[in-house]
């Protein structure tokens, strides 16, 4: 009887950007690094500004989280002390020891997998190309862990 009729709009983005330049500009694949947009002013304001939250959140999270790994740890601790956790610490060392062994064997061989070295030669791409940005991301990243 009242029965309701949903009808939906399909939005094609391939149509979508025929009509806006704005939007192929911003997010075209070849739309260039930041120095070709902006100038180094706007540059370096965008990467400070970026550093500084990214520092400060950074920070805020991992005192955070390292007062949760430590007061895990000293609850462990304590109730090891008091017996109601009994550590195997045969079989802590012997999973120690296979650990170094995996370790000693994946660095030997100083090998890096392709999927890997091809996403470290992309951020090198990135850096070089974007130099001032990354400049000060960093130096708004120092400033912010500083705060």
């Amino acid at each position: 009887a009242g029965a309701k009729d949903d009808t939906f709009n399909v939005l094609d983005l391939a149509e979508y950007t025929k009509n806006r330049p704005w939007w192929r500009k911003m997010f075209a694949p070849s739309s260039g690094s930041s120095a070709e947009k902006y100038n180094v002013a706007t540059q370096l304001v965008i990467g400070g500004v970026t550093g500084w939250c990214t520092g400060f959140i950074f920070q805020k999270v991992g005192k955070l989280a390292a007062t949760a790994v430590g007061g895990g740890f000293f609850l462990l601790q304590i109730a090891n002390h008091t017996g109601y956790i009994k550590v195997d610490w045969n079989l802590v060392q012997r999973d120690m020891n296979k650990a170094k062994q995996q370790l000693k064997f994946h660095t030997s061989g100083n090998k890096m997998p392709p999927e890997v070295k091809s996403r470290v030669d992309e951020v090198v791409i990135f850096l070089k190309k974007n130099a001032i940005l990354t400049g000060g991301f960093a130096g708004g990243f120092m400033l912010g862990m500083a705060s």
